[in-house]
């Protein structure tokens, strides 16, 4: 039976390959994160860290530095032991060969070959590694060049060495080659001239360094290592100093941590009486002051609380008094005197806001004890924008302002409380008619596939920089001289701001002097769901741009609005950073 036999596709390598190659810049990108991210967190990993890479170049340095002063030793003193022999050798040739004044006379090879075995050491085949060269370069034809012991010593004496030599100064290098099997070797070659009565003749000494570089070697290796045991010292010791350090900075963070979440008994421990000692302490004696304090605050806080409540409900019952008494005296008012009926007019509205007032502070003292409960249900806010438009119709006529409302056709289904969103758009409503300067209020309903948003749009006397936030605190007013036309209590936009954080929303302000103001209110489409952008733009369309820059990061889009009316949609995403701010 045969067998067959399946090639491997080149083509299915390559997907193979991919994904390795993939999987490694996946690893690598994971482990450059992780060390940045190590380093940007860990104060101790930046400091051994530096103390380490510091330590290593100031000893590296210290250590090429040693290392080649003991090198340059060595080899100096190789020079200067060569140096001597040479001139010792160069005087016993000269000797030796003054007695010939003809090169080619018998004798003077002998005595040639005798003097160089004499200068080397009287062994023709001695291998100390020295080697004695004499050689007469005009009369190389006559008198061989000759060596002990016998090798080709021409190549390592370079042009250079010969042509010094040759103009009778002593001259040296250091050349690299091999006049043995051993290998290459550096050697330092010194020559010499020798003046005879027949001409000049060459002294050359061939000394190998190889003892010299062993030891530079060894002595670089000791360096080396003493250098690497001092960087690894000095990095435990960094390592150790820094822990001492850092480990009360840590337990300080961590106790300052649980400060912050609630847990006010928390204390670090006090050892010694030294610096970080001294930190403990004064940490300690901070969380101290800092309980003491908050308890107080809480404590005060409480007893607010608890006596706006109180008097709240106390006053119920004589108000209650009051209001049958002044209905009475309001019912009949047409019967009496003019002045007595204006009287009866003006106790009948200021009762109205001081009803008014008590409901708003029991709301509040309902916010502040955490009591406030929320009653979501499904809801089309439409018919809620028109129910607060047309109960404000009234006010709007009588200061000369016009309500217009920009809402889509369709329902705009949510889970709200009902009740309290219709509170928050009466109260917005409500001051930007009293705001808008005769001139039109804007309505406008949005809404996407995760929040619902109302913008409330004036075009009067318009908020201050910095007023935007300051109009959420409780009995605050931008002109205390103005006269109010709906006898408001102080409290409403601190109630709307409440009633939107309780439904998990945001109430947002916007204004320029003499260009209006604007609220925006936005709300999840589902109770629970966080906010991350809102369906329409807190700066109006009509606002100048500041220094020409985007608005909220919006845009304009026809939106769903009867009359194909411009609903102003942000950008996915626009809102982002103000959802994580407030979160």
């Amino acid at each position: 039976m045969a067998t067959l036999r399946v090639p491997p596709d080149p083509a299915g390598r390559r997907p193979a390959a991919a994904e390795l190659w993939r999987a490694l810049t996946g690893w690598s990108s994971r482990l450059v994160s992780g060390l940045h991210q190590t380093w940007r967190r860990s104060l101790q990993v930046r400091v051994v860290t530096i103390t380490l890479v510091a330590s290593s170049l100031l000893v590296g340095g210290f250590a090429y530095l040693i290392a080649d002063k003991i090198t340059n030793i060595l080899v100096e003193n190789a020079e200067t032991d060569v140096l001597l022999r040479l001139q010792s050798g160069s005087d016993y040739s000269a000797k030796q060969l003054s007695l010939f004044s003809q090169p080619q006379e018998a004798q003077l090879q002998d005595t040639i070959d005798g003097t160089v075995n004499y200068l080397a050491g009287g062994d023709p085949q001695q291998t100390s590694g020295v080697v004695v060269a004499l050689t007469a370069d005009n009369y190389t034809t006559i008198i061989k060049p000759r060596s002990s012991p016998d090798v080709d010593f021409q190549p390592l004496i370079s042009r250079e060495l010969r042509a010094a030599v040759a103009g009778g100064n002593v001259a040296h290098q250091i050349r690299t080659g091999r006049l043995t099997g051993e290998g290459r070797t550096k050697y330092l070659v010194y020559g010499s001239p020798v003046p005879t009565r027949f001409g000049q003749v060459e002294l050359y000494y061939l000394v190998p360094l190889t003892r010299q570089e062993a030891t530079a070697a060894d002595a670089r290796a000791t360096v080396v290592a003493t250098g690497v045991a001092l960087v690894l010292l000095l990095g435990l010791l960094a390592a150790l100093v820094t822990r001492l350090v850092v480990t009360p900075v840590r337990l300080a963070a961590r106790t300052a941590q649980r400060l912050s979440a609630g847990l006010l008994d928390q204390r670090m421990a006090v050892n010694g009486e030294d610096d970080l000692a001294l930190l403990a302490a004064s940490f300690n004696q901070m969380a101290t002051n800092l309980q003491r304090q908050i308890l107080r605050l809480e404590e005060m806080s409480r007893l607010q609380r608890r006596f706006t409540s109180d008097v709240s409900h106390e006053l119920r019952t004589p108000l209650t008094t009051v209001r049958m008494a002044a209905d009475l005296i309001f019912a009949e008012r047409d019967e009496f005197d003019p002045a007595v009926a204006r009287s009866a007019e003006l106790l009948q509205a200021e009762l109205d806001r001081f009803e008014e007032l008590l409901t708003d502070l029991l709301e509040i003292s309902r916010f502040d004890a955490g009591f406030a409960m929320l009653d979501a249900e499904p809801t089309d806010l439409v018919p809620v924008v028109h129910r607060v438009a047309d109960r404000l119709a009234g006010l709007a006529e009588r200061v000369g302002v016009t309500i217009e409302l920009d809402v889509p056709a369709t329902p705009v289904i949510a889970e709200v409380d009902p009740r309290r969103v219709e509170r928050v758009l009466r109260n917005l409503v409500g001051n930007a008619v009293e705001h808008g300067e005769s001139k039109p209020v804007v309505i406008t309903l949005g809404a996407d596939d995760t929040a619902v948003a109302v913008t409330v749009r004036d075009h009067g006397v318009g908020l201050k920089p910095g007023e935007e936030k300051l109009v959420f605190n409780r009995f605050w007013r931008a002109d205390p001289s103005r006269a109010r036309q709906t006898g408001g209590t102080g409290l409403g936009l601190s109630i709307s701001l409440e009633d939107a954080r309780l439904h998990g929303g945001w109430l947002e302000a916007w204004g320029a002097p003499g260009q209006g103001a604007q609220f925006r209110l936005t709300l999840p489409a589902r109770a629970g769901d966080r906010l991350t952008t809102s369906p329409l733009r807190l700066v109006p369309a009509d606002a100048p741009l500041p220094f020409g820059g985007p608005r909220d990061g919006g845009r304009l889009a026809i939106g769903p609005g009867s009359g194909g009316a411009l609903a102003i949609g942000p950008v996915p995403g626009a809102d982002t950073e103000r959802a994580e701010a407030r979160s």
